[in-house]
């Protein structure tokens, strides 16, 4: 069994910073691809993905103010969103890609979310 646990949300003013986290834990072989995802009424959004190897990928509407990073060790990915807009608003999920054994397959986990409320 494999659990994702996000921290770090809440509500913060325009312009203003935040730091999200998410540990993964539990049966974990090797863990590939994280990665954040939000929603918001309406909207679902692929936010930043990280590879294992820690390559980047970014949505267009965060390039420039957030930035993943990961912790292999820890198998925890990191998200710190700055420059933070009223529209960054959504419920905040982390996911990974994790192998549980060395001979199974690779299965899509998810945590249950984290709210950025991004307001004044």
């Amino acid at each position: 069994q494999v659990t994702l646990v996000e921290s770090g949300g809440g509500l913060v003013q325009p312009g203003g910073s935040l730091r999200l986290s998410c540990a993964a834990s539990g049966s974990i072989f090797s863990i590939y691809t994280m990665g954040w995802y939000r929603q918001a009424p309406g909207k679902r959004e692929l936010v930043a993905t990280i590879t294992s190897g820690g390559d980047t990928n970014y949505a267009d509407s965060v390039k420039g103010r957030f930035t993943i990073s990961r912790d292999n060790a820890k198998n925890t990915v990191y998200l710190q969103m700055n420059s933070l807009k009223a529209e960054d608003t959504a419920v905040y999920y982390c996911h990974g890609r994790i192998q549980t054994t060395s001979w199974g397959l690779t299965y899509a986990y998810w945590g249950p979310g984290t709210q950025v409320t991004v307001s004044s």
